[in-house]
Order: structure tokens, then sequence, then C-alpha cells
């Protein structure tokens, strides 16, 4: 069977407290909170998903919010990097929105032919916005507090820091992603024909940095697309060829998942396209409401009574 990862298809890190990160997310960068749901494994834990209109795979950047976590350290082993496309025209808008929001920046920077600014959220999670000249069609949100001519299309790349590189690129080799673009440590790898936002996964060799400790400011893991069920069982069967540990196959929902680790350390998942977000809820009205599974619908009053309580997005015109 043909099987073809897409590009990302989320990102999923760790937070503190999750009203402030409905703030920096929804508030400032103008994400549209498409999912208010729970850790499956941690039920008394938000899940809180973040995206587009609906959610379309490669613009979701999801969290796990534990207020009383430690701090935790970036480093190899890691998704070190967050980065979000933003049109080529838009750098100013965001410098100056970024300002006025006290968020410290740096940047523009110039490399590989785009220009990104650098900063952090609330809990130090590592972030970039990029411009650059890929064409990318994606609309953004247009129901949020950043003009859509403005707004976050959605991914633009991940980095992994690595203590080194070689066995790493061999597992993105094989998963499809091309090497087209190296700087001094830094390598670049992309995937499909012409490849672009979302679809780059930059590699930075650091040997004597520390190793990463995932807790709250960092990533979890990163997720790449694959459209079918049947495609992501043949993955995984590809990976387990590699000599990879990799889980069966989990009913997150919104997607099917399997979860294997590469030989660098960093947590990879490669999760289906579909059902998405819309399944239990009408576009209008994603993120206003607490969602969960059916086996956790019983202790909903209890949930409802011990998790935080957070601003919730109104519906939005149909």
């Amino acid at each position: 069977m043909e099987k073809e990862i897409l590009g990302i298809h989320h990102i999923t890190a760790i937070a503190g407290d999750p009203q402030k990160n409905i703030d920096f997310y929804s508030g400032i960068l103008g994400l549209r909170m498409v999912k208010l749901t729970v850790n499956y494994d941690d039920p008394t834990t938000y899940h809180l998903y973040y995206g587009d209109e609906i959610g379309h795979p490669g613009t979701i950047i999801t969290f796990f919010p534990w207020p009383n976590a430690p701090k935790g350290r970036i480093g190899t082993g890691q998704v070190t990097t967050t980065s979000f496309s933003i049109p080529k025209s838009s750098l100013s808008y965001w410098m100056n929105r970024l300002k006025s929001n006290g968020i410290a920046f740096e940047g523009p920077i110039s490399r590989f032919d785009e220009q990104a600014l650098q900063f952090s959220d609330y809990d130090g999670l590592h972030l970039e916005l990029v411009a650059h000249d890929y064409t990318d069609n994606r609309k953004g949100w247009k129901h949020g507090p950043v003009p859509l001519e403005h707004a976050i299309r959605g991914f633009y790349h991940v980095t992994l820091t690595e203590e080194g590189y070689q066995q790493t690129a061999s597992v993105l080799t094989r998963l499809g992603f091309r090497l087209t673009a190296e700087h001094d440590n830094q390598y670049r790898y992309e995937i499909g024909e012409v490849g672009g936002p979302s679809k780059i996964v930059d590699v930075l060799c650091q040997p004597t940095a520390p190793p990463g400790l995932v807790s709250v400011g960092t990533v979890h893991h990163v997720a790449w697309r694959t459209p079918t069920d049947e495609q992501q069982l043949s993955w995984r069967s590809e990976i387990a060829k590699m000599g990879l540990n990799v889980t069966p196959v989990i009913d997150r929902k919104y997607f099917h998942s399997i979860y294997f680790r590469e030989p660098g350390g960093v947590l990879f998942e490669v999760a289906t396209d579909p059902p998405g977000f819309t399944i239990d809820q009408p576009a209008s009205e994603l993120g206003t409401r607490l969602m969960l599974p059916p086996w956790l619908e019983p202790v909903r009053s209890r949930l409802e009574h011990e998790l935080p309580r957070v601003n919730r997005p109104k519906p939005v015109p149909a």
C-alpha cells in the first residue's frame, strides 16, 4: 500500500496555568480554541487544542496544563522550537503586537531565506513567527483578535535538538523527508514535492547541550499527518521494521494515533487526519463547552468541579 506523511499534524506541549495559556494563544496569538477537553490518561487535567477555524491538521497546537508541575528544561532529545507561518507582509504588525502585549522578542532574524521573530510564551516555551517566500493559502482564524490578513496560518516548522543527528536523519528519511539545506550544525528536511509550511523539520546538532526534561514550558511530542487509518497501519509496520518500539493504535477521538521515540529521544506520533474536531460539535461551537469521551460522561459533574475554571469562547456565526 502506498503511504505518505503529509507534514506536521499537531504539536503537544506542557503548560502551567490553563487560563494564562488560553490568554496567550487565543488572546495574543489569535488562534481559535477548537476543543476544550481533558487528558484521557489524567482526566483532572485539561487538554486544550488551538488552531484555525476548525482545527485543520497542520494548525493544531495542544497543551496539558499542570498548574503545580515544575518547570521543564529545554535541551537535547526534544522539540525545542515551534514555528508558525505568517504572511511575509505581516512582520511589522507582529512586532508591534508582541511589543504592545509586553512579549519580549528577538528579530527579525534571517535564516534559510526566511525571517523569524523569536519569543516565548508565559511558561517559557520557545516559539517563532516566520515570514517566508513560500505560498501559504491557509486562511487562519477570521473571528479572532488578529486581523485576517495578519493571522497565523498554521505551523511553519519544528526544530529538533539532538546530541547527534545521523540516526534521527535516517528515520526522517524513512518517513519521506529529504535534506534541502544546511548551515553549520542545523540541517533542514522537507517533505512533499514542494515542501514549505508545516512540511519542514530542522535538526539542530548540539552534542554538548544538556538533555531536555519534559515538564512545564517544553514540548511533549510532535505528530506527523497521515491521511487514513489504513496508511497509519502501514506506517506502523514500517516503523517496527526500523527496529523502533511503536504503540498500538490509540483512539484519541479526534484522530487515531501511534507513538514511538526516534533514536535521539524525541517522541513522535503518526496521527490520522480524520475524523476531526467537528465530530462532536458544530463548527460554530468549537471550544465553547467541556467535551468528554463517553466513558467519562458519568463523572462529568465531578470533573467540572475539580477542573480549574477558565474563560470559554462564545459561539461564532455559523
